[in-house]
């Protein structure tokens, strides 16, 4: 898939106001300072589409950005995000939640994941989370060029073996990525394209 344009929607807490186009939806959540915005800008070929910040917990909406006027790209506020008050996490927790239950778009989540940490708590428990409400989701390692080739697969293994004691039936499909060297970039939007045309084709 190349993508031709990238254009903001909207920004909001509540599901409710998200656009209401029945197009496919692909959501983008990790901790905070996961590179996320930096993935989004790579995939997309926009510099500053989703604005990057050496500060944690920049993004605190849900963000809507439609992509080739067929999809839309949504950038959610991260989990276990520092330095916000713990009445404001518990809000940001609330509409996250909201919209993995609501959003009826939703066709995928991509649950990012710094590959040069080993197996954090806190994202194998939102993994845990999609897979208790049954959001399809596929798992996004980033910064990949921060470590050698052996470490990255070592650190994938031991997510497989967590994942796997903790009764998956076998390891959710990933992409691994850096967004400074573009890598991960077409089997990411291939996958989106895949599933973009088996919806299309059904409807």
């Amino acid at each position: 898939m190349k993508i031709n344009t990238a254009e903001f929607i909207i920004s909001n807490s509540d599901v409710s106001k998200c656009p209401l186009e029945r197009i496919p939806e692909y959501a983008f959540i990790g901790r905070s300072n996961v590179g996320k915005s930096s993935l989004i800008n790579m995939i997309t070929n926009h510099k500053n589409l989703a604005k990057t910040s050496g500060k944690p917990g920049k993004t605190q909406l849900i963000n809507h950005f439609k992509i080739n006027a067929n999809w839309f790209l949504v950038d959610l506020p991260g989990y276990g995000y520092a330095r916000v008050s713990k009445k404001t996490k518990e809000v940001f927790q609330q509409f996250i939640t909201d919209y993995f239950e609501k959003r009826e778009q939703l066709v995928c989540a991509f649950v990012l994941v710094d590959i040069r940490l080993e197996a954090q708590k806190i994202d194998l428990e939102f993994i845990e989370y999609l897979g208790e409400t049954e959001v399809p989701f596929c798992i996004i390692f980033t910064k990949a060029d921060k470590i050698s080739r052996t470490k990255v697969d070592s650190h994938i293994a031991a997510y497989r073996k967590q994942l796997l004691a903790n009764n998956w039936e076998e390891m959710p499909q990933y992409f691994v990525t850096s967004s400074t060297e573009g890598t991960g970039k077409d089997a990411l939007l291939d996958f989106i394209d895949g599933v973009n045309d088996e919806i299309f084709k059904n409807n």
